[in-house]
């Protein structure tokens, strides 16, 4: 026989790929799906437990040379009974709140006290309300908060509801005794340091740039020798350079004294000038026509023309500002005789720029038309313009502003929630927009008619706890003490924010019945043994299926391995909240992730003992348990949606885990189970009956009879 080489294997293997991805027999598609399910057990279990999978990629990486990233690791979020934490109970006094608005005003409660609770960053923190006869109660779960004096301190402080307006940059408070000496004691030490520079840069010989690299707080410059190039008179640097013109510094020397700027305090060297273009003086005289950017005369534009041809004729350089002061349509330079004073390129519009600097010195252009109108030009004056070489070391300082915090964009105008007499939901009358009215008390309105005086056409935000809820423009001063907050709002949002806002104006009082902390050491206790009774749990019905069903129940036992590593990976990426009562849910659907195997398997018993043949005794199983399988699941999961949505938080997580443990279970045991008894039901070697019929000691005809389905 012919020795096989590396092509053929090579070929072989891919119409092996090629079949598993398109399949064209239906052994194929067994396999396929078979291979999809392994696929899915692989993600579900890495995801689960990752480590397995990381070992694995290490492995990979140490020994083979190639890079697998690790998997994705989640943690599993543990509630309060597990992971310990801090359990609080509050009573709402109802007394002053009208019987109607009691449930507006507890879910007020209700969420303010969410947003305190989030503020600590706690993972799924639960609060809930509800009502025992007469008493208002709201619980709140902490998992993972040990400080209970923390918590209960923030839980209950008052909803703050403020009106702030736009601030004025101003510091809001001054500077602390300490952090005034700090201050002080770094600036001093800024200015012995600033003279020592100072003292060895105006030595002889002295390298300015190598001391620039070793003192200078610069650190865009330093490396380069504190050189800053050539700069402008006007520019960022203007202070050195007035100082270095001032002191009528010689180029390349350094100046006698340190420049103080808000940066701190600067040895300067000047290293001389060059020109860098020219700048001229010139007066002009406009006119305008009706139409024209910022005209406001009503002439034509033929009428304009003409008396600029006229003025044109007319003028002179001793007669210019005269006619300018008279006839010129520039407010802003009439006055002054047409005077523009000194621009240089770039300040002018193009036209009148080209013809200006065309001019020669004292002479006057011909009419010139812009976007503002025609001019007449007088050059009066021109001169080069220079920059400045200089090189710096900076010495910096400290302000009060390094020290206080950035100032607030809004600051407080005295007008808060105990102004607020009430909000409620309204719709606006020409677009039927949702829209929040708001009312206020006698003080309030006063205070809001004085907001809004001084604040029209600005913004006035509206802060609840700290966070904007909404900032409206004053459109007219309010005077009433009425108001509209207007915005894309839903009409949930608006119910949202009138629920909030009522419940920052009237905050419901609220009063600790009952404090309780769990330990971390109960919540783990609790834990390992949840997991010992689900582990106990499993191999029971394990060691059940594999006595009783034989090969099916290694089948059942496979989908059971699937279906919890599914269902922990699917808790994971919920996220779900893992309780006491949760875990309970999970052990409960391990039993009915098995309870449809063994609808299942004796179906398929039923058939087989009917004189069917394997792999149709299988299929009419399935099709027989179905029913049943369906409608106990489907009353189960309504069970749990009733459980979930109208029980305290103890029956919900136990609903939840219970729901999607049925629906994970119907999924192992319709796909898994089912295509894996196809896959060893085309296994000729497998088609004993005693594999399948446990406890009888002949096979019927028929079943024993049955070819065994060809390998593709």
């Amino acid at each position: 026989m012919a020795k096989k080489n590396v092509s053929y294997y090579v070929s072989a293997g891919l119409r092996g790929l090629g079949s598993l991805f398109v399949p064209k027999t239906p052994r194929g598609r067994v396999r396929q799906a078979v291979f999809l399910v392994l696929v899915l057990f692989v993600v579900a279990g890495s995801l689960t437990e990752p480590k397995y999978w990381d070992k694995a990629a290490d492995w990979t990486k140490a020994k083979i040379g190639v890079s697998v990233p690790h998997f994705w690791n989640l943690p599993f979020r543990l509630g309060l009974d597990l992971q310990g934490g801090t359990h609080l109970v509050y009573v709402a006094d109802m007394k002053d709140i009208p019987t109607g608005e009691r449930d507006e005003a507890i879910s007020g409660v209700r969420d303010v006290i969410e947003r305190r609770v989030n503020a600590f960053g706690i993972s799924e923190p639960l609060v809930q309300t509800n009502k025992s006869g007469e008493a208002w109660r709201v619980t709140v779960d902490l998992a993972g908060v040990k400080n209970i004096s923390d918590a209960i301190k923030q839980i209950g402080e008052t909803p703050i509801l403020e009106f702030k307006e736009q601030g004025d940059g101003a510091p809001e408070r001054a500077l602390t005794p300490d952090e005034q000496k700090q201050m002080d004691v770094f600036n001093a030490a800024a200015d012995k340091k600033a003279d020592e520079v100072l003292t060895k840069a105006r030595a002889a010989g002295a390298d300015f740039a190598q001391l620039a690299k070793e003192y200078s707080d610069d650190a865009a410059t330093k490396d380069k020798g504190g050189d800053l190039g050539f700069v402008d008179k006007e520019g960022p640097y203007a202070e050195l350079v007035t100082k270095a013109l001032d002191t009528g510094a010689k180029e390349g020397t350094v100046l006698r004294e340190t420049v103080t700027t808000s940066e701190g305090h600067n040895i300067v060297k000047y290293n001389g000038r060059q020109e860098s273009g020219q700048e001229i003086r010139a007066q002009h005289i406009l006119i305008c026509w009706k139409g024209i950017e910022r005209c406001n005369q009503e002439r034509t534009k033929e009428e304009a023309k003409a008396l600029a041809d006229n003025l044109k004729g007319r003028a002179t350089a001793a007669n210019f500002a005269a006619l300018a002061k008279q006839n010129s349509d520039d407010a802003g330079s009439a006055a002054e005789g047409g005077d523009l004073n000194w621009f240089g390129k770039g300040a002018m519009v193009p036209a009148f720029e080209t013809a200006a600097f065309a001019l020669a010195k004292g002479g006057i252009s011909d009419v010139v038309e812009s976007p503002f109108g025609y001019h007449i030009i007088l050059k009066t004056d021109e001169r080069p313009l220079y920059q400045y070489g200089l090189a710096r070391i900076l010495v910096k300082t400290k302000s009060a502003a390094d020290y206080l915090p950035a100032p607030s964009p809004w600051k407080n105008t005295q007008l808060s929630g105990k102004h607020l007499k009430k909000s409620v939901l309204e719709f606006n009358p020409n677009t039927g927009e949702p829209q929040v009215g708001i009312e206020f008390n006698d003080e309030g309105k006063t205070l809001f008619a004085d907001i809004t005086k001084r604040n029209v056409g600005k913004p006035v935000a509206i802060f609840l706890d700290g966070q904007p809820l909404s900032v409206p423009t004053v459109q007219e001063a309010i005077l009433e003490g009425k108001a509209v907050i207007t915005g894309k709002f839903s009409i949930v949002e608006a119910k949202t924010l009138v629920r909030r806002l009522n419940a920052g104006a009237l905050p419901v009082p609220i009063t600790l019945e009952s404090q309780q902390t769990v330990g971390a050491t109960l919540g783990q206790d609790s834990l390992d043994k949840s997991l010992y009774a689900g582990l106990m749990g499993f191999l029971i019905i394990a060691a059940f299926m594999l006595l009783y069903y034989r090969l099916p129940g290694v089948i059942a036992i496979l989908a059971l391995l699937l279906y919890t590593v599914l269902n922990l990976s699917l808790f994971k990426m919920i996220p779900v909240t893992l309780t006491l009562s949760g875990i309970a849910g999970v052990i409960l659907s391990i039993g009915m992730a098995v309870d449809a195997n063994v609808l299942i398997f004796e179906r398929t018993k039923e058939e087989l003992l009917r004189g069917r043949p394997l792999q149709s005794a299988i299929d009419e199983g399935f099709k027989r348990a179905w029913p049943s399988i369906r409608d106990s699941n489907l009353t189960t999961l309504i069970s749990c949606t009733i459980l979930f949505y109208t029980s305290s938080s103890l029956i919900k997580g136990f609903a939840l885990t219970l729901g999607i443990g049925v629906l994970v279970s119907m999924f192992s045991a319709i796909t898994v189970s089912r295509t894996l008894l196809r896959l060893v039901g085309g296994w000729g070697w497998l088609h004993s009956t005693v594999l399948y019929l446990p406890g009888l000691h002949r096979a019927p005809a028929t079943a024993a009879a049955e070819t065994p389905a060809k390998e593709a």
